[in-house]
């Protein structure tokens, strides 16, 4: 799907084809829309599908007539019917009168700028409009993250209670995404240090200011991401010791019931190995088996109250 956009008196509408000043918004290119586009732009249709990989990593590459910026944007994703959160890339190519950005899946990144929402923002300044998707970007991340420390913070809140296995991966799966968007950070940030350095992209005071703001949010969010980990870590390793200390106290428990049980079978196999009767305790008693059996809950009564006394039971 391929959109053009164009903002004039700081309203934004869709435009027929391209031209100067016009944001050209790829959303899952069909191979006829790249085709088109790398015509059209005298741009190299691999730069076009590039973010359509997902195994692309993030850089900035200057071509000529072109410059290709390809980073790494959060989005969320369903796995077996849980939530969860995923990066993909965002190819942003800048061409001497046009913008280009190409995706996967309409990002929530861009919506923003497509319904009028964002401050300050035009087509035409085409740097500056870079630097607001990648602040945005950056932002997007850090409110992901936030959600993931809320679903982490609400597992350990039962902790204690009703703990289950589901926990444990839960878990597991917020650490990884916390792993993925590490990654997506820092390749972004090494993308955000080159466009610092290169003077072939022409940047005003007010886009400097702006881009050293993504650069500290960027910053921020690696470190956010840092500390929830070493959280998420740290719960995941609490909620494993107690499942374990519960599995102890079971058998403790059963181990302690078996002593127990083990009282009367002792007793009553003496009782009936085959000797002389005359050697045995109660043998010739009238109330023999009685005086024998209240014996045995006696001491099984004794050895449960010193097992409890003990704490192993």
């Amino acid at each position: 799907m391929i959109k053009y956009y164009k903002t004039d008196d700081k309203k934004i509408h869709e435009e027929t084809g391209p031209g100067t000043g016009v944001w050209i918004n790829i959303v899952n290119p069909t191979e006829d829309e790249a085709q088109h586009i790398s015509s059209e732009l005298n741009i190299d249709v691999q730069d076009i599908k590039a973010a359509c990989d997902e195994e692309e990593t993030s850089r900035v590459e200057l071509e000529d007539g072109y410059t290709l910026i390809l980073v790494d944007l959060p989005v969320p994703e369903v796995i077996n019917d849980v939530e969860g959160y995923t990066t993909i890339p965002l190819g942003i190519i800048i061409t001497q009168d046009s913008i280009i950005t190409v995706s996967t899946v309409e990002s929530p990144v861009l919506a923003p700028f497509i319904n009028n929402r964002v401050k300050e923002f035009s087509t035409k300044k085409k740097l500056r409009f870079v630097y607001q998707i990648l602040f945005r970007i950056t932002a997007q991340y850090q409110a992901y993250l936030r959600l993931i420390d809320k679903k982490r913070t609400a597992i350990e809140e039962n902790i204690g209670g009703g703990t289950e296995d589901d926990d444990i991966i839960s878990l597991h799966s917020l650490e990884s995404t916390l792993v993925y968007f590490a990654t997506s950070l820092r390749a972004n940030g090494a993308v955000l240090d080159r466009l610092t350095r290169y003077k072939r992209l022409e940047q005003y005071p007010d886009d400097k200011e702006l881009l050293d703001d993504v650069i500290t949010e960027n910053k921020q969010a690696i470190e956010m991401t840092t500390i929830y980990r070493d959280i998420i870590s740290g719960t995941r390793d609490l909620l494993s010791t107690i499942i374990n200390n519960k599995i102890n106290d079971v058998m403790k428990y059963l181990t302690s019931i078996t002593l127990v049980l083990g009282i009367p079978n002792i007793i009553s196999g003496m009782y009936g190995m085959n000797v002389n009767s005359k050697g045995v305790p109660l043998a010739h008693t009238v109330y023999g088996f009685t005086s024998i059996v209240i014996g045995v809950i006696i001491i099984c009564g004794i050895a449960l109250l010193i097992l409890k006394r003990k704490k192993l039971l």
